[in-house]
């Protein structure tokens, strides 16, 4: 019971001390300019990226994804990926100064909305419905989107492994993004309650889940939340496609796109594993877009341990 209590204690004093090191970080890059703060973010990324061993799984996951790309074209996109990942990072600390958006200006800012007349639309004609996004782009963006339009989102989002940072970052999102949900267990209740309010729910859908439907993504073999399709089974609520894309300048665009066509059975009901793979199908299709933007670090095939 000792040697076990000195492991876990040992492993608290870790994870507090990387936690303490990436607030520190983060409260220095305060100090800088947000542009060059997150372009020095940028290059560290890239510099450490590859040099970490979820540098393998990228590339494997990039050369299962695009075989017809030529080796340095994977590579040009794992460092992108990196650089991406660094990006995200440095811009939690600015997400306050970059998010320039205003509904009621005209003049372009560092941040453009397409979709605006469905967030209109939403805002006007309150009713449950589900947005989902992907890790792509600076994907934290959208509820704070949502939440300048004045719409009624609650957002389900995965905290970090490492408690210490976990309740940073939910302190940082709770202020900016509205209605938080860490996901766990009883998140779908919470997500449920929403909708049955009349209000609405963000998810992220391109999450590994290890007791998920069977589906494919990228032609392989994957597994996907149902969560989504049961929400919609049980509420009918119309599902809306959002995503984030960087665009060069440091300036990004969000998009909101029309509902999407649910997939049904013969007798009207939810069919949930067909929705479940739109889903990866949708997602799939803004990845090949901007492969660049979305984390191939993640072991979204569950293949980390054959590697």
């Amino acid at each position: 019971m000792l040697i076990t209590r000195l492991v876990l204690a040992a492993d608290r004093f870790r994870q507090w001390v990387i936690a303490q090191f990436v607030i520190l970080l983060l409260t220095v890059l305060k100090l800088f300019p947000a542009d060059g703060a997150i372009n020095f973010m940028d290059r560290i990324a890239r510099w450490i990226g590859p040099k970490t061993r979820r540098h393998t799984l990228t590339l494997t996951n990039l050369r299962n994804a695009f075989p017809e790309k030529s080796e340095a074209e994977i590579r040009e996109i794992a460092l992108e990926s990196w650089g991406n990942m660094g990006r995200l990072a440095a811009e939690y600390v600015f997400l306050d100064g970059l998010f320039d958006f205003d509904p009621e200006r005209t003049e372009p800012g560092r941040v453009e909305v397409s979709g605006i007349p469905l967030f209109l639309e939403l805002r006007d004609n309150p009713r449950p419905f589900i947005v989902f996004t992907a890790h792509s782009g600076n994907f934290e963006m959208l509820p704070v989107a949502g939440s300048a339009f004045g719409l009624n989102v609650t957002v389900l989002f995965r905290p970090p492994n490492n408690p210490y940072l976990a309740d940073k970052v939910f302190e940082f999102r709770k202020a900016r993004m509205g209605n938080l949900v860490p996901s766990h267990a009883g998140s779908s209740f919470a997500l449920a309650r929403q909708l049955e309010h009349g209000g609405g729910v963000g998810v992220l859908v391109d999450q590994k889940f290890r007791k998920g439907l069977k589906t494919k993504f990228f032609g392989r073999d994957v597994q996907t939340n149902p969560l989504l399709a049961k929400l919609v089974r049980q509420f009918n609520c119309e599902v809306y496609p959002a995503r984030c894309i960087r665009l060069p300048g440091g300036r990004f665009r969000l998009e909101l796109e029309p509902a999407v066509e649910i997939p049904r059975r013969a007798d009207g009901s939810v069919d949930v594993n067909a929705t479940a793979q739109m889903l990866n199908d949708k997602v799939e299709s803004w990845v090949r877009e901007y492969p660049g933007q979305w984390l191939w670090y993640h072991d979204r095939w569950n293949i980390k341990r054959s590697l």
